[in-house]
Formats: C-alpha cells, sequence, structure tokens
C-alpha cells in the first residue's frame, strides 16, 4: 500500500495522540485538514500556538489566562468572601455556565490518588490555605467531583480548614456517584450548588 507523503504522515501522527482520536479518525481529520481553505488551517495553527505560548495560570485562582491574573479574578462584582474549589479548570468552566454563582474559584490542579502515589500536597491546597489566611474568604464551597478520589480530596481539604473561622461546604448529591463536574448538565448543576451542604469537618 502506498504511503502518505511525509507531511500528511506526520499530521495524522500528531492527531493519534489526542484523546480519544484513533487512527482512522486520525486520517479523516487530516484530510479534512488539508482540503479547507489554506486561511482556515492557518487560523487553527495560530490558535494552538498562542494556547502554548500565551497561556497561564492566574496568580491567585490557577484558571487558565493570558494575564496575571484571570478574568474572573479581575471581575469587581463578583464575591471575593465565597471562593469554590475544583479540581481542574474543565470543571471551572462546566460550572460558569450554570450562571447563578457571582463568587471566586480556586483550581486544584489535580486530586488525592494514592494509586498514583498523588497526595494533596501535590496540588495547590498551599496557595488555597493562603488564601484562606488573609481572612477574606467567609465560606470554602468543595466542588471535587463525587467519586473516591474527590472525596479524598474533599476530607483532606476539610481537615486542613478545621482551625480556620471559614464556613466548609460541598455540593450537594444532584451529581450521580462517580459522576464528573465537567459532564454534568448545568440544571444538575445549579441544584448541586445551591443546595450545597456544610461539610462535616467542625
Amino acid at each position: 500500500m502506498a504511503e502518505f507523503a511525509e507531511p500528511l504522515q506526520r499530521l495524522i501522527a500528531e492527531l493519534e495522540k489526542l484523546p480519544g482520536v484513533g487512527a482512522r479518525t486520525a486520517e479523516r481529520l487530516a484530510y479534512h485538514l488539508l482540503k479547507i481553505d489554506r486561511d482556515d488551517a492557518m487560523a487553527l495553527a495560530r490558535a494552538i500556538r498562542d494556547v502554548k505560548e500565551r497561556l497561564k495560570t492566574c496568580q491567585i485562582c490557577f484558571n487558565m489566562t493570558d494575564g496575571e491574573l484571570c478574568r474572573i479574578c479581575s471581575d469587581r462584582s463578583r464575591d471575593p468572601s465565597l471562593v469554590c474549589v475544583v479540581e481542574h479548570v474543565r470543571d471551572l468552566i462546566a460550572l460558569e455556565k450554570v450562571g447563578s454563582f457571582q463568587g471566586l474559584y480556586h483550581v486544584l490542579g489535580g486530586k488525592v490518588a494514592p494509586s498514583e502515589g498523588k497526595s494533596i500536597q501535590s496540588t495547590t491546597l498551599g496557595a488555597l490555605l493562603a488564601r484562606v489566611k488573609k481572612g477574606v474568604i467567609k465560606e470554602v464551597i468543595l466542588a471535587t467531583n463525587p467519586d473516591a478520589e474527590g472525596d479524598a480530596t474533599s476530607l483532606s481539604i476539610g481537615q486542613h480548614l478545621h482551625n480556620s473561622s471559614v464556613k466548609v461546604t460541598r455540593l450537594a448529591r444532584g451529581i450521580p456517584v462517580g459522576g464528573s463536574i465537567e459532564f454534568a448538565n448545568v440544571e444538575m448543576l445549579r441544584e448541586a450548588m445551591s443546595g450545597r451542604q456544610e461539610a462535616g469537618n467542625k
């Protein structure tokens, strides 16, 4: 069978590295990119380049931003006394789509995963505790995923906040056990946020 031209082979190989993309899907995507207008293809290439070169983490909450602070931390209309703790940026995005939460966020960048050798210290917990010590935060909402690792992460954070004056709550179980905040629908997340309950760390 004739081989693909070398540039096309490289494109297919790179596309195959994307999650959920197998060999045939990579070939279809590569041919699609080959057929589309050059300007559209270059726009995609520039977007990928800009994501890698310009995006960084917010100095306060660890959300993604192209400045020093993300748009949420920069928004003075939001309530700085209310902070929602999530595992990843994609969870923050899912909660923002609900449109009802007007506090700030803190992105852990991971979770407790003993099987992978990851403790709470491998997250941005230290930065969260430093934010709490400033005395502005009144409530910390633990919005980790409702699975064993998410529960362990929330428990650990609750223990670290045990002697603080902040109220610690968790999302209501509107999200199925073992589910993911990232893939929950808007109504489910709205109910989970509005029905949040005080965590048992006090």
